[in-house]
């Protein structure tokens, strides 16, 4: 299995099953607000993987953009997060 097919299972998961992504958004607002910290998950890979009970560590991010053919340095930067943020968001469609 691929690392973003891990990462969009976890997250459907985590919101228990497949939905639309009008629900699934829903579905993790709601749980991002009960959440203990501010998770902005629209926005952040770092967050949406916290929130779905996933390892965001820089490793597992350098690994998830290396597999979707990520072409810039692989340092944890904005450019970098918001990039693999956008993959899984497509992946999630």
């Amino acid at each position: 299995m691929s690392m973003l097919s891990g990462i969009i299972d976890a997250i459907y998961k985590f919101v228990g099953g497949r939905m639309t992504l009008e629900q699934l958004g829903a579905e993790l607002d709601a749980k991002a607000a009960a959440a203990p910290e501010k998770l902005d998950w629209r926005n952040s890979i770092v967050d949406l993987m916290k929130l779905t009970g996933q390892d965001s560590s820089l490793a597992n991010r350098e690994t998830l953009a290396r597999e979707l053919g990520y072409q810039g340095p692989f340092d944890g930067s904005a450019a970098m997060n918001i990039w693999l943020h956008a993959k899984v968001m497509e992946g999630l469609r």
